[in-house]
């Protein structure tokens, strides 16, 4: 029998939703291996919508689960529906809209919130002992709801490849343990199922992005 995964997503477009990108490289790595996955989102507004040619917010306003729509070819559920017991795994891939849509993490750093639907949805899995994959930015979600978990966002030094840096000594402040890894690689916390990769954290070409993807999908799967 396949294994089922969930995918939570928070939106379309990488500076106000899911990272389009990292969505498709976990999809097509879960179908490559022979899973069955159901995209999730929350159905709320988005923090804001931002114009990606200038880099700017706009007026518009959309919501989170319409946009993962795009992005899951209108195969989207609303997460509140989510039952931990009908999946093998969870796997929450990056972008800003994790820090802006799924947490308060963009404006309020180690001190955010997490949505309540997201933080039931990690709480849970990780109850039933099953696996978690987070990339790019989603890690920081795992660090504010799992205590003393470890993680990697790639590396914690600061230069051209890796200008989000900063996120790694967040982590630490929180009490949680950052590993440094490249973009082709993960880390795995055995004590909490927990699998991560940098991704678009890492200053990176984007078939560097999609095969440190696949890794982190494939020890989703073995953890299974």
């Amino acid at each position: 029998m396949s294994k089922k995964v969930a995918v939570i997503l928070s939106g379309c477009g990488v500076y106000d939703g899911s990272e389009i990108h990292e969505c498709s490289a976990v999809f097509v790595h879960l179908s490559r291996d022979g899973a069955q996955y159901q995209a999730f989102a929350p159905n709320v507004d988005q923090m804001h919508v931002v114009d990606h040619i200038k880099g700017q917010p706009s007026e518009e306003k959309r919501n989170v689960l319409v946009e993962s729509a795009r992005i899951a070819r209108g195969n989207v559920k609303d997460l509140k529906d989510l039952k931990v017991s009908d999946y093998n795994a969870l796997i929450i891939p990056g972008g800003f809209g994790v820090a802006k849509n799924l947490s308060t993490w963009a404006v309020k750093g180690k001190e955010c919130t997490v949505l309540k639907p997201v933080e039931d949805s990690i709480k849970g899995f990780h109850a039933a002992k099953k696996p978690i994959g987070l990339c790019c930015i989603s890690p920081v979600l795992a660090a504010k709801i799992l205590p003393g978990c470890e993680v990697t966002v790639g590396s914690d030094a600061e230069c051209e490849k890796w200008p989000h840096a900063q996120t790694a000594g967040a982590i630490k402040q929180m009490g949680c343990k950052h590993v440094n890894k490249q973009v082709n690689e993960v880390h795995v916390d055995v004590k909490n199922k927990l699998v991560t990769t940098s991704a678009f954290m890492c200053n990176g070409s984007i078939h560097e992005i999609f095969d440190g993807v696949g890794e982190m999908v494939k020890a989703v799967l073995k953890m299974c």
